[in-house]
């Protein structure tokens, strides 16, 4: 029985085959990734438990300053980019692709590609975004710099910057402080 499987350490990382990792980097030992090849890490970043991201194709850009929080899951297939200072609680998904529902062509992985008929398109949170438990994104949205989004929502649109967000799809509540911006926070980066 595993309670505390801990975290690996910048030296047990160094040869995973990122595509680029920085400093200050936690990752949980029963996180997974898929295609490490595909995948940046910026510098002071955690990954926790449970975490899966794959992208076999496509990339996955982390910033500086990311907490990713467990059971969350990020697909890269058509790109994903977390810009610095962003939040993403417990069992957050992020899908840049995703089958086609319609019925006029094939679905799930084991299929072959001509078969099928994808919806890829790059995901962007910009900087200081915060994405609440379980809330989905969909392909193709950006987040603006400073949106907030509740939990359990449905992202399926771009969201305006310094705006909060919930519902299924999500609807804007109000306008978010930017007092953060102000803090006198010097980082090492």
């Amino acid at each position: 029985m595993i309670l505390n499987p801990g975290y690996y350490s910048e030296n047990d990382l160094k040869d995973v085959g990122f595509k680029m990792l920085g400093t200050n980097v936690s990752i949980s030992k029963n996180s997974t990734f898929v295609g490490v090849e595909n995948i940046s890490i910026g510098n002071n970043v955690r990954i926790d438990g449970n975490v899966t991201f794959a992208v076999t194709s496509g990339h996955i850009k982390l910033g500086n300053y990311i907490h990713i929080g467990g059971s969350s899951h990020i697909n890269g297939t058509g790109g994903v980019e977390i810009l610095n200072f962003c939040t993403i609680s417990q069992g957050v998904r992020i899908y840049s692709a995703s089958d086609d529902y319609s019925g006029e062509s094939y679905t799930n992985p084991t299929v072959p590609m001509y078969l099928k008929k994808l919806n890829m398109a790059k995901v962007i949170l910009n900087e200081h975004v915060i994405i609440g438990s379980g809330s989905v994104l969909l392909p193709g949205v950006e987040l603006g710099q400073g949106a907030a989004v509740g939990a359990l929502s449905l992202v399926n649109a771009n969201l305006l910057p310094w705006s909060i967000y919930a519902g299924s799809p999500v609807k804007k509540l109000n306008d978010r402080s930017k007092n953060l911006l102000k803090l006198d926070w010097v980082g090492t980066d």
